[in-house]
């Protein structure tokens, strides 16, 4: 393709993980002109080998710089791109914003050419092998502008942006770090605390497991070396929204040791409506607040069976807007939990039922 917003510029990716080689891959797909850096040849050459660039050249003159490196690394990898290409614009993609723009700032970086961002894409994989050319497409990619750079240069991020099929969404530093903890180093630790209960859980519990512990402690899973480094970057804002989960926790942990006591079957109804109206709060499909009804169908656990539910509704001429699948221990059947609109889901579920599938609830 050659209709992208950077044609004719050149993009130096420094760190090929699977951010900078996703973003390097993308880039590739529109005909921009990539060059690649990393501190490891051998994951360098990976990325070369995959598509997402080429080599540095000696005569490289990028218009912009992405830097794709660990958070501890960040700010030293920016300061010294902004020295080397001083004609460039420089961005990176690490999950927090605050740390490095104060660290360039206290190290008098020229912070007019820099703009920090952040993709909130990613996959359970790392690393270049991982890198896909679509891995940003609708996702929302959040530029935390500052008042030392002037709006046109930022300008080559947008295009950036705009040309890896993301949606640029404007922050301050703070703002992104406040949002960030709340909604994704927050429930990372919460996650990983519930699944640190699991460690000693006897085998009979493990079999009652469903997907409730499933959809809690999925994240849990994710690389402790790279959350150390997140958490430790955005540790006091991390550490207000925990001092208020831990606040709250308590007063449920009271009110379960003395139901009994005056107000504490009210305190523990007040949580657990607080939650389903936090979770209210959560943007449907497309950005929409609009909250779809479920309709939950029994699914053998053979080769064709999800493929044969999905052309049924199809058929009966229902959308679907979300899709769950719980696999059910010690039987060859699965849940499919299918989300739909609340107009058409008696339809769906008679439909459903009349072409012989069995609807659980």
């Amino acid at each position: 393709m050659t209709d992208s917003r950077l044609a004719g510029v050149t993009v130096r990716v420094v760190g090929t993980g699977l951010l900078g080689t996703s973003v390097g891959l993308g880039l590739r797909a529109r005909g921009v002109d990539v060059v690649l850096d990393d501190a490891s040849p051998a994951q360098l050459r990976l990325a070369i080998d995959y598509g997402a660039g080429r080599a540095t050249a000696p005569d490289d003159a990028p218009a912009l710089v992405v830097v794709c490196v660990p958070p501890d690394v960040t700010a030293r990898t920016v300061a010294a791109e902004l020295s080397a290409y001083p004609d460039a614009i420089v961005t990176d993609v690490a999950s927090v914003k605050v740390a490095p723009l104060e660290e360039l700032a206290a190290a008098g970086a020229d912070l007019s050419r820099y703009l920090g961002s952040h993709p909130l894409a990613g996959r359970e994989r790392g690393g270049a092998v991982s890198g896909r050319a679509d891995l940003f497409l609708g996702r929302p990619w959040v530029v935390a502008g500052h008042d030392a750079i002037p709006y046109r240069g930022g300008a080559l991020v947008e295009d950036m942006i705009l040309d890896l099929g993301a949606v640029p969404l404007e922050m301050t530093a703070e703002e992104h770090d406040r949002s960030v903890a709340l909604t994704s180093h927050v429930p990372q630790l919460v996650a990983t605390l519930m699944a640190s209960r699991l460690v000693d859980a006897p085998e009979a519990a493990l079999g009652l497991v469903g997907q409730g512990i499933r959809d809690v402690t999925r994240v849990a899973a994710s690389a402790p070396e790279l959350w150390l480094q997140i958490l430790g970057a955005n540790s006091a804002f991390v550490a207000e929204i925990l001092r208020d989960l831990a606040a709250d926790a308590t007063e449920v942990v009271r009110s379960l040791d003395d139901l009994d006591a005056p107000g504490a079957r009210r305190a523990l109804a007040e949580q657990l409506a607080a939650g389903n109206t936090g979770v209210a709060r959560l943007p449907g499909k497309h950005g929409q607040d609009r909250r779809f009804s479920q309709v939950i169908v029994m699914v053998n656990d053979t080769p064709g069976q999800l493929a044969r539910l999905l052309t049924h509704i199809g058929e009966i001429g229902v959308n679907l807007e979300d899709l769950r699948i719980e696999h059910s221990p010690g039987a060859q059947i699965g849940l499919a939990e299918i989300g739909v609109l609340p107009e058409v889901e008696l339809r769906l579920t008679e439909e459903l039922a009349s072409r012989g599938w069995r609807i659980a609830g």
